[in-house]
């Protein structure tokens, strides 16, 4: 079974807001999750992250494996250290004619 941490959506149309949960990968993304780690509102202002970092660096030693956002929002949080390798781009660049 692939457990990841990632982000499911709330709120209305327009003004969403996300929960960061441990869940499996092949279930939908508001689906069952395992465990809930925190919550993030971006359309706050400032941007509002609380995230319960004792319960993230329990699940991230057991080796779940983040999200590209929600790895990036634990470095916010201290959850997390940033890498110093970088991650491979998702998209291949356009070729020069």
């Amino acid at each position: 079974m692939a457990v990841k941490m990632r982000l499911t959506r709330l709120g209305d149309h327009k003004s969403p807001c996300y929960r960061i949960v441990v869940a499996d990968s092949r279930t939908a993304r508001d689906g069952k999750v395992i465990d809930k780690v925190g919550h993030y509102n971006p359309t706050a202002n400032p941007a509002e992250l609380v995230v319960n970092v004792e319960k993230a660096k329990d699940w991230l030693s057991k080796g779940v494996q983040p999200t590209e956002t929600v790895k990036s929002l634990l470095v916010k949080a201290g959850a997390m250290e940033q890498s110093t390798k970088l991650s491979p781009s998702k998209t291949n660049p356009k070729k020069k004619k």
